[in-house]
């Protein structure tokens, strides 16, 4: 059983995959990239409203466009609609973004 329990671990740090650095905009998931349809200014007070109502939730938006929903949904208000640095593992199957750590951006 141990010697189960000692193949297992590792296959599942790898199921993972690594740690990456993931730069873009904190955003919420019902406005995206493009607030002006909400007509909540500035663009971070809209990111706080949408995502205080319950239905969505704060994500990551890169400069490609696409976005990811942040596992970590408490730290990311101090950064609404803010360029930031995320350090975590992205899991494509889910969507989620899972937040080591979140900085500005320089």
């Amino acid at each position: 059983m141990k010697r189960l329990l000692w193949m297992a671990v590792p296959c599942l740090l790898l199921a993972q995959g690594p740690v990456k650095e993931y730069r873009g905009v904190i955003t919420d998931t019902m406005c995206g990239a493009d607030h002006a349809h909400m007509g909540i200014q500035p663009d971070e007070k809209c990111v706080r409203e949408c995502v205080k109502s319950g239905k969505w939730k704060y994500a990551l938006i890169d400069d490609k466009g696409k976005m990811m929903v942040l596992s970590d949904q408490k730290t990311p208000e101090k950064f609404a609609a803010k360029k930031v640095k995320i350090r975590g593992v992205f899991y494509e199957k889910t969507g989620i973004l899972r937040v080591d750590s979140i900085t500005a951006a320089d």
